[in-house]
């Protein structure tokens, strides 16, 4: 599993932001950051296996870890189901083969 799931991060990585300023120390970025962003950034704890497994996941669609526990919490919020996501997961496999 490497180090950083992002996909963007090679592209970056020898860059030097040393010298960069806080968004919040830019006025104009600060409120586009606000208009758009949506997210909180929060600290809690999770369990070392239920973290590995979204990572293993994250790793094997070669996406973000962080991305799929937030639709996970999102779904659970929204009160869907695991049953909810394989019943309208057969429905698409049905509709797309016919």
């Amino acid at each position: 599993m490497s180090n950083n799931s992002d996909p963007l991060f090679n592209r970056y990585a020898d860059m030097d932001f040393s010298d960069a300023k806080p968004v919040t120390d830019i006025p104009a970025l600060a409120q586009l950051q606000a208009a758009q962003g949506g997210k909180s950034r929060i600290t809690m704890r999770v369990d070392n296996d239920t973290l590995a497994i979204f990572k293993a996941r994250a790793e094997m669609s070669n996406g973000n870890y962080q991305t799929l526990m937030n639709e996970a919490l999102k779904q659970f919020a929204q009160g869907v189901t695991l049953s909810d996501v394989v019943r309208e997961t057969i429905r698409q496999e049905l509709h797309s083969h016919p």
